[in-house]
């Protein structure tokens, strides 16, 4: 009878520098990192069973396009993100009624200073109604500054 050795405890030492993570449970949408100058995102195309034409109208429209798997599979290699097996979605990087697409930065960009100009916009429209209804007597003051405190008072001397 031949014996097997077996390893000592002691010699099965597990690594003090790794810590154990928390156990999370996994993200179905998990993305590639977009190539320099671009962005991902994940767009509905499906909701409850029914397409959803217009908000895909929509962000086509923006400037998004939708991300095929042989695209991803060039960049980045073989992979193991979701691709859309049938329908009108066939090749495309997906999972339950989302299609990833990508944009370039610049779009990015220019989209969102159009969206804070708009917002300052109403903000001016807000403080210029505000203003025709202040009275002489009563002064509004629009300072947007907030502060925050924990009661308590004055702590004494």
């Amino acid at each position: 009878m031949s014996e097997l050795k077996k390893a000592s405890r002691a010699s099965e030492e597990r690594s003090k520098d790794k810590r154990d993570q928390p156990w999370a449970p996994p993200s179905s949408l998990d993305a590639p990192a977009p190539p320099q100058g671009y962005c991902h995102r994940w767009i509905r195309v499906q909701s409850m069973g029914f397409e959803d034409a217009g908000n895909v109208s929509k962000k086509l429209r923006e400037g998004w396009a939708f991300l095929r798997a042989e695209t991803l599979k060039s960049e980045i290699g073989p992979n193991e993100y979701p691709v859309v097996a049938d329908g009108k979605y066939v090749g495309m990087i997906g999972v339950s009624g989302l299609v990833l697409a990508r944009i370039p930065e610049e779009i990015v960009k220019s989209r969102t200073e159009y969206f804070k100009r708009i917002s300052a916009n109403q903000m001016d429209a807000v403080d210029s109604n505000l203003m025709k209804e202040q009275q002489p007597g009563m002064k509004i003051n629009i300072d947007r500054q907030s502060r925050v405190t924990f009661g308590g008072g004055q702590k004494p001397k």
